[in-house]
């Protein structure tokens, strides 16, 4: 049988500035190798290739990528080995829970030519000062661009019949997740399945859910309760005792985008801009929170509003993405500075070593 992959994020640059969910989506692993060492070192592809070649050696990889440039990882788990290799770098600082005996710290920072980089100091601080302030216009736009959401998602708010809402929410709870309890503690994760990206709105939704027997493609509008019936549906499988992956919004984390259920087979996803998504298959429903419990004419009563809301909410978003756009470039030259005085050879060592720890591991 093929091995599984799984491809998502841990971590996003969000209204809520930089959210970092890395550290409980490796809670239970028997051995975490922390990689220190800056922009350059090698750190992305030693992951991509320890991941390669215990894929090819019959193992599922989950491949956590990177949401400020998404051709780069943050880290793999190889969850029958229970083991990850993950950047341990900031800004998504890993708390060690037993250092040494499950954590284990890998410096490749040993393999810079410190006395090269020496000769680029002020051009790596003035690099470092342009990515945070960058970062900071990214952050500052997206908190607009929340308050904005929140006007947008008021309007529909004031025209959602509540008691139709708590019936709809429960109902779908009663009939889609009507399965039997099982008489075990159910292990939830909380992870993303897209992010913000310099190129743009990345997702995942595809791939994770490709192999799934029944998806529910949730759609609305902003504030017609989609994220709090995925809450709902969550916790009812948690309760009868289902693992569950829970993913949240990368640009409002408060907020959740899909629930997924690997026993079931089943999933549940927001299927609105910027990740929407139509049935293309037995097994793909739609659930449509619109029609279900708000006033009908809503939309065309305030189209005017909502245009101009939806204008001001893509600008202030855009002017978020330019300041992601510029700190990746900024950080494309930090790169390249490290790069230049990076021993390569000592890296391969490093991937050789954490290889056949690894390798170890295989009962």
């Amino acid at each position: 049988m093929t091995p599984s992959v799984k491809k998502y994020f841990v971590c996003a640059n969000s209204s809520q500035g930089f959210f970092n969910l890395f550290q409980e989506n490796l809670e239970g692993l028997n051995q975490v190798f922390i990689l220190k060492g800056g922009p350059g070192a090698g750190k992305s592809t030693l992951m991509k290739r320890i991941g390669s070649y215990f894929y090819d050696l019959g193992y599922g990889i989950d491949y956590i990528y990177c949401s400020s440039d998404v051709e780069s990882l943050d880290g793999i788990i190889i969850p029958k080995l229970s083991v990850a290799i993950v950047d341990g770098t900031a800004p998504h600082i890993i708390e060690p829970t037993v250092p040494g005996a499950i954590e284990q710290y890998v410096n490749l920072g040993i393999a810079w030519d410190i006395d090269q980089l020496k000769l680029h100091t002020d051009e790596i601080k003035a690099l470092k000062e342009i990515i945070s302030d960058n970062y900071e216009i990214l952050y500052q736009e997206y908190a607009k661009a929340l308050h904005i959401h929140d006007e947008w998602e008021e309007i529909y708010i004031n025209e959602m019949d509540i008691v139709k809402a708590d019936g709809f929410k429960q109902l779908i709870c009663d009939t889609l997740v009507n399965y039997p309890k099982v008489n075990r503690e159910a292990t939830v994760k909380h992870r993303f399945f897209g992010a913000s990206t310099p190129t743009g709105s990345v997702d995942f939704i595809q791939q994770l859910t490709d192999s799934l027997m029944k998806r529910y493609f949730i759609k609305g509008r902003p504030g017609t309760g989609k994220s709090t019936l995925l809450k709902a549906i969550a916790t009812k499988a948690e309760n009868l005792g289902y693992d569950v992956e829970i993913y949240h919004c990368a640009f409002d984390p408060k907020s959740l985008d899909m629930v997924l259920i690997p026993e079931l087979s089943l999933c549940f996803f927001d299927s609105t801009a910027p990740h929407e998504y139509f049935p293309t298959r037995e097994g793909d429903e739609i659930i449509d929170t619109y029609a279900a419990m708000i006033t009908p004419g809503t939309d065309e009563i305030n189209e005017p509003q909502l245009t101009k809301i939806a204008t001001r909410y893509k600008e202030a978003v855009d002017r978020g993405l330019l300041g992601l756009q510029a700190a990746k470039e900024a950080h494309e030259k930090l790169e390249g500075f490290y790069i230049a005085a990076t021993n390569y050879e000592i890296i391969e060592g490093f991937y050789e070593e954490i290889k056949t720890k690894i390798e170890q591991l295989i009962p």
